[in-house]
């Protein structure tokens, strides 16, 4: 009977030039494209707004950070480190969330998210549809252009910062 070898790799083929030239364009191609790729602008009632982290968008929508949103539509927000709970003020209304955790309370009451909030260099990010949820607003994502927009109703939009 013939020894086993202990490294399961050690007779395995390796990849032939042909194959490793197709890999390393893939690489190569993936990578322009992403180095091309700009992220996502966001707007709230038609002004830019910049943030240290940027919006993250996936094929299942788009996520913004909490508190550059938050406090553009003229709420306080708070962090409580020793709960991780996030609480966003607005007039007489409060929601409480936490990073991971898909239950969130609006004025005391429990509401579902679908999709949890999560962290980005330290900053919360909460899908588009929290924002309209907490706010009352109107949001919307344009994949083709890369736009985020949160719009409160009737806001003024600067005719500068509309789009075509």
């Amino acid at each position: 009977m013939a020894e086993r070898s202990r490294h399961p790799f050690r007779n395995a083929r390796r990849p032939g030039a042909r194959s490793t030239a197709l890999t390393t364009a893939a690489a190569l191609v993936a990578a322009a494209v992403l180095s091309l790729s700009k992220p996502a602008a966001l707007r709230i009632d038609g002004r830019r707004m910049a943030s240290d982290v940027p919006p993250v968008t996936t094929a299942k929508g788009a996520y913004v950070p909490l508190r550059v949103v938050a406090e553009s539509l003229g709420a306080e927000t708070n962090y409580d480190a020793k709960t991780g709970v996030i609480e966003l003020i607005r007039n007489n209304d409060t929601m409480r969330l936490r990073s991971g955790d898909r239950i969130a309370t609006f004025d005391g009451k429990k509401m579902l998210l679908r999709t949890p909030p999560f962290s980005v260099r330290g900053r919360t990010m909460v899908p588009l549809v929290t924002i309209a949820r907490a706010f009352g607003t109107h949001v919307s994502y344009d994949r083709a252009r890369a736009n985020i927009d949160v719009m409160e109703p009737g806001a003024d939009v600067p005719e500068t910062d509309q789009g075509p």
